[in-house]
């Protein structure tokens, strides 16, 4: 059936190409990322190794809760969306985001019972305390928030308006380091004021984690009402056609599409709850080559360890990633218009823009964080030295799987975008599969650094997999001389971001000045090299 296009109202819903969409989408999480740093290094410096230990073991049930109810959801309303919109069925895409907020909110409102629910239990098992408890029952409604948000999110994406997802995330991340930190900061200071309303929590430590996730709550219900807001002044286009899906083809397509992503994302967020159980469990029956620091007994020791690598190690290693993330947004419309059309030229340069962005991304932050570990967390970190510390080695081992992970993120979508949307899922499965197995094997010999390793040989695992899937689903022929160019570019910038370090210590020059000259001196090598070796002219250039 083809519709007339509609001349109604489109105030605020102006479309962007692959390009521009992607770009915004980047620097959105740029900015979410930042603002969640703002938030997750001085909560870390206020809660601690054990603190935190509460507070990641609140966000590791939490994570695959809310990766099975959300994740796909955006991306199977945009899908819609954007389908209805092509053929002017503007009618069909508002009853689109109509079901998809039933469904969806309840959907997210029993995910976060079955959390409240788990409180105790999940903790008790996975760190033989209660002290978890509070910040697990307070992350809960989060889940419910996040699916009406995320059916809005897809809604306007699926217009190709981006901007409605990136201020959203803005708005997310400032109420959540603004709440967070003050009710984290507010429960310490007031120790026994505040320790009656969190029944079964004894240390101070687990009040103020639960207090610092409350934040993550309330910014979940910020994100909800600046959709809202938004919705008074944004008018969604009205059209005369008088077609619309059932509500049970429409039930059927958005879980068809939503749900393999969903699973997928559910798998990819187990690799929390491995790190947790595993690094836990090992160092309780093994111990640890790491000495336990001062004001830390030996029982509290596996507790410690675990929180310092999820709240430090991990939070560094996920900031860029996060942000390569959106590439995927903008390259599954562009590989399925191309796959779509049969234009294989537009095809492989798509497929070349999203993979080689990913990396030119990637490869300079791996290669600073590598050469910089030990500055970059002593500047992050000051009032936790030891955590730091102990997270210098881990952090290092973390980077290759970091570069892995940040290409894998567009590959995903773009399976999706070729007709294999449930590779992904069968590929992290057996990801997952591999680090629960190098987490039992390096662990008990190496300690934390194990965990860190198995993650790398698990991302490095999955990009291989889904890049070779991928070639044989789509066709494309990939040059590979530009990512050896990209990586040997990475090289000289951590090579010279190295030398610049050991000479600004050399004079004596304090830790912030240190990282910024070496990433200044690493940064222009770098930009330097890829224009020499014509790295983004011969790949990244867009067809006329």
């Amino acid at each position: 059936m083809v519709c007339k296009k509609s001349k109604g109202r489109r105030f605020g819903l102006k479309k962007q190409n692959f390009i521009k969409g992607s770009i915004i989408l980047m620097i959105s999480a740029a900015a979410a990322k930042i603002l969640g740093a703002v938030f997750r290094i001085p909560l870390t410096n206020i809660l601690g190794g054990i603190g935190m230990s509460y507070f990641s073991c609140a966000y590791s049930l939490f994570m695959p809760v809310y990766a099975l109810t959300v994740t796909g959801l955006s991306s199977a309303v945009a899908r819609m969306t954007a389908q209805s919109t092509a053929l002017g069925m503007y009618a069909n895409a508002r009853k689109v985001r109509r079901e998809a907020l039933m469904i969806f909110s309840a959907a997210g409102l029993a995910g976060s019972l079955l959390i409240l629910l788990l409180a105790k239990p999940f903790s008790l098992y996975f760190t033989g305390s209660t002290e978890a408890s509070a910040a697990v029952a307070m992350i809960a409604p989060a889940v419910f928030f996040g699916c009406i948000t995320a059916v809005e999110r897809g809604y306007y994406e699926g217009m190709s308006n981006m901007y409605p997802t990136a201020l959203s995330q803005a708005a997310e991340s400032v109420v959540k380091a603004a709440a967070g930190l003050f009710l984290c900061s507010y429960v310490t200071a007031h120790p026994v004021m505040v320790m009656s309303f969190f029944p079964g929590v004894t240390d101070i430590r687990g009040a103020a984690a639960a207090a610092g996730i409350l934040g993550v709550t309330l910014s979940t219900a910020g994100a909800v009402l600046f959709f809202a807001v938004m919705r008074l002044f944004i008018h969604a286009p009205q059209g005369g056609e008088t077609f619309t899906m059932s509500r049970k083809a429409i039930a059927g397509e958005l879980f068809s599409t939503a749900l393999p992503i969903g699973v997928s994302a559910l798998v990819t967020n187990l690799t929390a709850l491995v790190d947790m159980w595993t690094v836990i469990w090992c160092i309780s029956r093994f111990g640890s080559p790491a000495a336990a620091p001062t004001g830390i007994s030996e029982g509290e020791l596996p507790q410690f360890i675990y929180g310092s690598f999820a709240g430090i190690a991990l939070t560094v290693f996920s900031l860029v990633p996060s942000v390569t993330n959106m590439l995927g947004k903008g390259a599954l419309t562009c590989i399925a218009s191309a796959r779509g059309s049969g234009d294989k030229g537009a095809l492989e340069q798509g497929t070349m823009q999203a993979l080689l962005t990913s990396s030119v991304i990637s490869v300079p932050a791996a290669a600073g964080i590598f050469v910089l570990a030990p500055q970059i967390l002593a500047f992050l970190y000051p009032r936790q030295s030891d955590e730091a510390a102990l997270c210098t080695s881990p952090l290092r081992y973390l980077m290759a799987g970091m570069v892995c992970l940040c290409v894998s993120y567009p590959l995903f979508s773009m399976l999706q975008a070729v007709g294999k949307p449930a590779a992904p899922l069968k590929i992290m499965l057996a990801g997952t599969a591999v680090k629960l197995i190098c987490n039992l094997l390096f662990i008990p010999f190496m300690g934390v650094d194990g965990a860190a390793l198995s993650t790398s040989v698990c991302y490095v695992l999955i990009l291989a997999a889904s890049l070779w899937t991928y070639i044989r689903a789509s066709g494309v022929r990939l040059r590979f001389s530009p990512f050896g160019r990209v990586m040997y570019s990475g090289a000289m910038c951590g090579g010279s971001a190295y030398l610049a370090a050991c000479a600004a210590e050399r004079f004596g020059a304090p830790v912030f000045a240190v990282i910024g000259a070496s990433a200044a001196v690493g940064g222009t090598v770098y930009i330097v090299l890829l224009r020499v070796l014509s790295v983004l002219p011969e790949s990244c250039s867009g067809r006329g």
